[in-house]
């Protein structure tokens, strides 16, 4: 392997990518982080984290990736801010170019580029994010308790975030665009026997009101019908699906039908060795702070062990 190349590169600054910077930078292999798309991850927009271990009071989203990343760069962690733009893994040291010119050389690769919410497009739903419209009922339920909520979507993950919010919701209201439901049977059927479930057929979010600080309500449009409603409620929870930002691996990384990262059983590992991923590029059933924290570990231990195998065998 050419003397040039960084031991670790990390793609990815959420808590998976971070916890490995940790690790890796713990064991003095000066690992460099490319920031990417989503600098901080997905917790960048989360409001109060309750759920993340160690903060009993509970932590804003953006400050706890600060904790993080000041606890990275405290063990020699170097920090891109650019946005990778390509990746070469056919031979090693792999290569990873940046959207700011830089060719990267790297003996081993941990992608914790994550996976970004599918959002509405409304402006007002940007305007209220962390003000009522959330991505995440694991997260933020909590924060609704007595309110009426409004989930968008019909898939299993949105009716597993409103079987989820029932716990604290007065009342929760699943708006869909078809006039059934995508999700599975068994999901439809606990959904459709839960009394504090309604439903809102072949209708779009058209608008989300708010009174400037809050949610207030939604205002509706009937696909059918064209009718527009507006619906009083606390809050909205956006379950129209997940994109992993895994792009740049296409041909070269093996992906899922949904273009989720394929890893070894009990492993990090990719089908390219030395490449591991960990997070929510490779997660579609958890997705939370601290399971993604917990594989950027694994990623960090694997990509540690690998190098040192492959310098013992150098020096046999």
């Amino acid at each position: 392997m050419a003397e040039n190349a960084r031991n670790v590169v990390i793609i990815g600054s959420g808590p998976a990518g971070l916890t490995a910077a940790v690790y890796t930078s713990r064991a003095s292999l000066e690992p460099v982080v490319v920031h990417g798309n989503e600098p901080g991850g997905q917790l960048m927009i989360t409001t109060d984290v309750e759920n993340f271990p160690g903060f009993p009071e509970g932590i804003l989203g953006p400050e706890l990736m600060n904790l993080m990343t000041r606890q990275a760069e405290r063990f020699g962690t170097e920090f891109l801010t650019d946005r990778v733009e390509a990746v070469e893994l056919g031979a090693q040291p792999f290569e990873v170019a940046t959207d700011g010119g830089r060719a990267l050389r790297a003996k081993t690769l941990i992608v914790a580029s994550g996976a970004s919410t599918r959002w509405l497009g409304l402006e007002s739903e940007a305007k209220y994010r962390g003000r009522g419209v959330s991505s995440c009922a694991t997260c933020d339920g909590a924060f609704f308790k007595g309110r009426e909520l409004i989930v968008v979507g019909g898939g299993d993950s949105a009716l597993e975030e409103a079987l989820f919010l029932t716990r604290f919701a007065s009342k929760v209201t699943v708006v869909h665009r078809r006039d059934r439901l995508r999700a599975s049977k068994i999901m439809q059927d606990r959904a459709f026997k839960n009394d504090k479930i309604d439903f809102v057929w072949d209708s779009e979010v058209r608008e989300i009101l708010g009174d400037g600080k809050r949610v207030t309500g939604v205002r509706l449009s009937n696909k059918k019908t064209k009718e527009t409603t507006e619906v009083s409620c606390g809050g909205v929870f956006v379950a129209v699906g997940h994109a992993p930002n895994t792009d740049i691996f296409k041909g070269q990384l093996e992906m899922d039908a949904k273009g989720y990262l394929v890893t070894r059983p009990d492993s990090t590992a990719t089908n390219v060795e030395g490449v591991y991923a960990c997070g929510d590029v490779q997660d579609h059933v958890f997705r939370q702070a601290v399971t993604a924290a917990g594989t950027g570990c694994m990623a960090a231990i694997e990509a540690e062990r690998y190098l040192e195998a492959k310098e013992a065998q150098q020096g046999a």
